[in-house]
């Protein structure tokens, strides 16, 4: 959500912040309905003053015998009552209106953010490790022998459709595995507070997070009401909503694994083979809560975490910084961190690491009480993928796959696998 005061100070540099994004200025109609909304608190609060004003003076024109004074004065509070009524009624619509205009436009973005109209504008800052190299074509995931016989789609489109999979023995374990991996780093390693969090939510912890009203068709609602979460950064984030926090208690530091539910909406017809793309998949997560002067650090922080994750694996990679038309809705800068899948000869994202400033501490009235004293402040959040879970597995069974279509798998999961090394070709564990 934007500061309509900043607006209010800065109208030029506001529209010159949408431009980045390759929006069309909008400070003009903001004011305008800022300016009608606030005309109309003014006028109500005008009236309200004159109606407490002829009620004083109804008693005492009654107390005089003035019977003629005293029915016009009671006219003329009854008038104002329903003028008062009436403008407090527009000024509710407009502030709605107001409101909603703020709620559908993007984050402003940082300074450093790289201009550009897509992902093409997406700039490399870092690469760890080199390209495997194979003595055979490696395959695409779902196309080695040993996940082949464990990874099925045909059961899971009869019982959900399709972009969903069953996981089984082998893979479903190592699956399991790579959560447990992920949490036990943040936690024991990153000093990350592990919470187990709901998947379903209130209307009101979508649009904190900035999911609702623009991204509503991306997401899941049931009938009565509640939220599919599509990242536990709703959860997690949404935890300090309504909270002054005291200085001391900054920075929060939170991960959590769930379910995450995406409808997909907009991808028809993309990455359909294999799991890369699915409407339910499960994902490890972290967030920040911190104070404004730290949170570009915490950002990197964050970033380092993730990273932290793929190179234990033994994992290639490279994180880009997004360009100002890549960026997403509510942040003010990611950074992308995209493992190499040799199936597909290239790099896909894994993880997406971001700040939002005070974008969603203003939605959902977020603070904290500085220590040196003063008005609260809102907090800055972050989130960040640490890892997709499912896309990792994607990772570490394409980059360790053997020409007899088993897979090799990274030493660190194997006290997680009871011992196991290997995935054999016919997709049990060894």
């Amino acid at each position: 959500m934007h500061d309509i005061r900043a607006i209010r100070e800065n109208p030029e540099g506001f529209d010159a912040a949408l431009a980045r994004r390759g929006d069309a200025a909008l400070s003009s109609e903001i004011l305008s309905l800022d300016e009608a909304r606030r005309a109309k608190i003014q006028a109500a609060e005008t009236a309200q003053a004159e109606q407490n004003k002829a009620s004083k003076e109804v008693g005492a024109a009654k107390g005089r015998g003035d019977e003629a004074e005293f029915e016009r004065l009671r006219a003329l509070v009854g008038q104002k009552k329903a003028e008062v009524a009436a403008m407090q009624a527009e000024a509710k619509e407009l502030d709605a209106q107001l409101t909603d205009m703020l709620a559908r436009i993007a984050n402003v973005l940082a300074d450093d953010v790289p201009d550009g109209a897509d992902e093409e504008g997406n700039v490399e800052v870092h690469r760890w490790g080199a390209i495997p190299s194979f003595a055979f074509e490696p395959k695409e995931h779902y196309e080695i022998d040993g996940v082949a016989a464990a990874m099925d789609f045909e059961t899971a489109a009869k019982t959900s459709g399709s972009r969903f999979v069953f996981l089984k023995g082998g893979v479903a374990r190592l699956h399991r595995a790579l959560a447990q991996f992920m949490l036990d780093t943040h936690v024991e390693k990153n000093g990350l507070t592990e919470v187990q969090t709901p998947v379903l939510v209130r209307e009101e912890a979508m649009y904190g997070t900035d999911k609702l009203p623009k991204f509503g068709d991306d997401s899941y609602q049931t009938t009565n009401g509640w939220w599919l979460i599509p990242t536990s950064e709703v959860t997690l984030t949404y935890s300090v909503a309504g909270d002054t926090l005291a200085e001391s208690d900054l920075p929060i530091r939170m991960t959590a694994h769930t379910q995450c539910f995406r409808s997909e909406a907009g991808s028809a017809g993309k990455d359909t083979a294999g799991m890369l793309r699915q409407h339910q998949f499960e994902k490890v997560e972290m967030v920040s809560i911190t104070h404004p002067d730290q949170s570009d650090a915490e950002q990197q922080r964050m970033m380092g975490c993730a990273q932290g994750i793929l190179e234990a694996l033994g994992i290639h990679y490279r994180t880009v910084i997004l360009c100002s038309g890549d960026t997403g809705f509510g942040a003010r800068r990611t950074y992308d961190i995209e493992a190499w899948l040799p199936g597909q000869n290239t790099f896909r994202e894994i993880s997406s690491v971001s700040t939002t400033g005070a974008f969603q501490a203003r939605r959902m009235n977020a603070r904290f009480k500085p220590a040196a004293g003063g008005k609260p402040e809102y907090v800055h959040t972050l989130n960040g993928s640490g890892l997709a879970v499912g896309r990792c597995l994607i990772a570490v069974l394409e980059n360790g796959q053997q020409e007899d279509g088993s897979v090799v798998l990274p030493d660190v999961l194997v006290p997680y696998l009871g011992g196991k090394t290997t995935l054999t070709p016919d997709g049990t564990l060894a």
